[in-house]
């Protein structure tokens, strides 16, 4: 991995760190974001440590360029100024970070800032060879869902039923999962859609609980519209964005007078996440059948691709972001090798396919 720090006694202690795990070393440890887009002209790295505070471009203005240089490696902002909910912490992930991590003072660099930066990074890892490449992208040619779909819908929800019924486009409700990177899509793909779009948005991003509030506040002055952080029991209105808790699954339940709201719910799920896409997707396919609009963006893992089979089987529309725009194309990618995906695109189109209220 790389290391950019303007301080030579972090780089030195943080050196010492990884290279005394297992499973990790240093082949380059620079003080400024030039350098390092030097470095990996010439070098291939798996993980890039970057600081914010540092002398000529700080790393947050340089993040973008480091990760295009990177051709694949993931970022771990490690900062003094990295506050977990912070602003800063908040625009490196928008900004595609995969993970933020606070540096303490240079005589605590060790003990348990090493154990935490070495467990960070353990997560991040992931083994592509569970997800083989694929090239495909299978558009539904008209706008009504195959025979099989149809009966797979109705038998779960009849038509008359569904919360939100509009004749003029083919889904009422639209649910987005996403992880690493997927901070940086989704606003990407708001910028695509206008103010004044109604329908209800439903998003389940994997981060910690107190990141939730700002990241409400920002997707609410992207999107123009008003965006919940879920509680209990909300209910599911048009022109409104809801995005799940931290620490909790958004279940999808319809009500008597015909509308839908959100539980919150805290069992293990298969993917291991807290929130999970998978409940979400299954239990508003189960509500909407046919008339979703499942979108699962930049993440790792597989979160997503269980739920997205549910919409699937349901007839629903199911979109995953292709591979080049993609920070870490784990869950989207497992979407698409299962072969549920309705088409592979870039957030930007995403947000444009949302507008159109259409099936792709």
């Amino acid at each position: 991995m790389l290391l950019v720090d303007d301080s030579v006694v972090a780089r030195a202690v943080i050196a010492r760190t990884i290279d005394a795990s297992d499973r990790f070393s240093v082949v380059g440890a620079v003080g400024s974001a030039a350098a390092a887009l030097e470095f990996l002209g010439r070098a291939t790295v798996e993980f890039i440590l970057l600081d914010i505070e540092m002398p000529g471009i700080d790393g947050l203005t340089a993040l973008p360029a480091l990760i295009a240089a990177g051709q694949g490696a993931k970022v771990l902002i490690v900062s003094s100024s990295a506050d977990e909910g912070g602003p800063k912490a908040m625009q490196a992930l928008a900004l595609g970070a995969a993970e933020t991590l606070i540096k303490p003072s240079a005589g605590a660099l060790s003990g348990r800032f090493g154990s935490a930066l070495v467990t960070k990074l353990e997560k991040l890892c992931e083994d592509p060879a569970q997800l083989p490449p694929v090239a495909f992208v299978r558009s539904t040619p008209t706008t009504e869902p195959t025979a099989t779909a149809r009966s797979l819908a109705s038998s779960q929800v009849t038509r008359s039923a569904l919360p939100f019924v509009s004749t003029s486009e083919d889904y009422d409700i639209i649910a987005i999962g996403a992880s690493t990177g997927g901070i940086h899509a989704i606003s990407q793909m708001f910028r695509a859609v206008p103010a004044g779009f109604r329908l209800p948005i439903v998003i389940t991003q994997h981060l910690p609980t107190s990141f939730m509030p700002y990241f409400a506040a920002q997707i609410a002055l992207l999107a123009g519209r008003p965006c919940d952080v879920a509680t209990d029991r909300l209910r599911i209105r048009p022109g409104r964005i809801i995005v799940a808790p931290g620490d909790a699954h958004l279940k999808c339940v319809k009500l008597r007078d015909g509308g839908a709201a959100f539980r919150l719910t805290h069992e293990p799920v298969g993917s291991g996440c807290m929130p999970s896409v998978d409940p979400m997707l299954a239990s508003i396919a189960e509500v909407y059948g046919a008339r979703v609009l499942a979108i699962v963006l930049s993440g790792m893992g597989r979160d997503g691709a269980e739920g997205a089979q549910r919409v699937h089987d349901a007839g629903g529309c199911v979109v995953a972001q292709d591979r080049d725009s993609s920070v870490v194309w784990g869950m989207p990618g497992a979407v698409a090798s299962s072969g549920v995906a309705d088409a592979l695109l870039s957030p930007t189109a995403i947000g444009a396919l949302i507008a159109s209220r259409r099936r792709p």
